[in-house]
């Protein structure tokens, strides 16, 4: 089947710096939902051999789910390909490996990850971003929403459940900017003896966080408490297995909260009338925490390989063909969402693909909507009312749909 020769690119991650491409992402719909693109040098990386973007809802969802044809395990999860020395090491962390393995390592995880424990965080986290919040009335009501509120709130939540000592924190930090950032001209990447940059996530660039688990793990068993490097260091996970789940929770259990709370206060800037209504109590906080997350997903894209020769929406694919999927389209696609772009706090049903689907869905999802729950709570208490007060700066990045900066005005009640 041959394809248009002038598709959009969706892979630059400066073309995302502006927000999704969302008109991109729609001529990608409605003319080739299974489109080539290529994979060019950029910023420093070297080119690629190209992929598969998958743009429509229910190609999405279906690459998601069948995981014996669209593996997590044969290529990993990211777009770039990582060096085929590093492979193995990469393929330790259950994000990248496919069912059966796939689901000894979440079944381990789940024991940990209880509802009844994350439960337990909402007095902390409620607390928490109240007095954010009120710390940023009392300055004036200007403020940049990232630097003021949104990073730390995300950050201490998960080192109060992962059990991280107060004083180590800022490390948490620099080890998710690193692998997070890396595309962005403000975080330099790391270059190698060949000035080539290296991929955060090789086992070079990150033995200081595995050390740093092992150490956290080895206390915790010695010192137990109700966190969860507690529950996985007392599991029968391998030492290996347990250093890359704390990464995981590590980069994924932030930045999730952390893209996804300033971006919906973003998108609630926007749209005045639903700002109103969510403020008057006429939708359910819970309804509109989904609206939010399917306007601005935390992640853009994920990778899966070709495990064998397949067909998708009429496209053929050839094993060991990279398929990316752009959950940001999904969420847009007007098959599944009617006035896709329509912000609605009310909508349902809501099926967006925020947290993935099939066997990868989000772990931490309970965890994450309950962040987001209080957090807009808080903020409808605290606030008359929040607006922009300047342009937002976005992560320069085709994987995390972060913001660097969100100067807002915060009005009293």
């Amino acid at each position: 089947m041959k394809q248009p020769t002038d598709l959009p690119d969706v892979f630059d991650p400066r073309i995302h710096a502006a927000g999704p491409p969302h008109g991109a992402f729609r001529e990608l719909r409605d003319r080739a939902p299974v489109a080539w693109q290529e994979e060019r040098a950029v910023l420093g990386w070297p080119a690629g051999p190209g992929f598969w973007a998958v743009t429509r809802h229910a190609d999405v969802v279906r690459v998601l789910k069948e995981a014996g044809t669209y593996s997590s395990w044969v290529g990993a999860t990211q777009i770039r390909d990582p060096d085929p020395a590093d492979l193995p090491f990469i393929r330790r962390m259950m994000l990248n490996q496919d069912p059966p393995e796939h689901g000894r390592l979440r079944r381990l995880a789940g024991r940990a990850f209880t509802p009844g424990r994350i439960a337990r965080f909402e007095g902390t986290a409620r607390a928490r971003v109240r007095e954010l919040l009120a710390a940023a009335v009392r300055a004036g009501g200007e403020a940049d929403l990232v630097r003021s509120v949104t990073d730390d709130y995300a950050l201490l939540n998960l080192t109060d459940l992962l059990g991280v000592p107060a004083g180590d924190r800022g490390l948490l930090h620099a080890w998710t900017e690193r692998v997070i950032a890396y595309q962005d001209p403000d975080e330099p990447p790391v270059l190698g003896a060949d000035g080539k940059p290296v991929n955060p996530r090789s086992p070079a660039m990150l033995a200081e966080m595995f050390a740093y688990a092992q150490e956290l793990a080895a206390y915790k068993r010695k010192h137990p408490a109700d966190d969860l490097m507690t529950a996985l260091a007392t599991t029968e996970l391998a030492d290996a297995e347990l250093e890359m789940f704390f990464f995981l929770l590590t980069v994924a259990g932030n930045d999730t909260v952390r893209a996804a709370a300033p971006g919906g206060v973003l998108a609630l800037a926007g749209s005045p009338g639903e700002r109103r209504r969510l403020w008057r109590g006429e939708v359910g906080v819970d309804t509109a925490v989904d609206e939010l997350l399917r306007v601005h997903p935390p992640v853009l894209s994920f990778r899966r390989t070709a495990a064998r020769a397949t067909s998708l929406a009429g496209t053929p694919i050839a094993a060991g063909d990279k398929v990316v999927v752009f959950h940001a389209s999904a969420n847009h696609d007007e098959r599944v969402f009617p006035d896709p772009h329509r912000l609605d706090l009310g909508r349902r049903p809501n099926p967006h693909v925020s947290f993935g689907d099939g066997p990868h869905v989000c772990l931490g999802a309970h965890f994450a909507r309950l962040q987001l729950r209080v957090f807009y709570e808080e903020l409808r208490n605290s606030c008359g009312d929040v607006e922009l007060a300047g342009e937002p700066r976005r992560l320069v990045s085709n994987f995390i749909n972060g913001i660097k900066s969100l100067p807002v005005r915060l009005r009293e009640p």
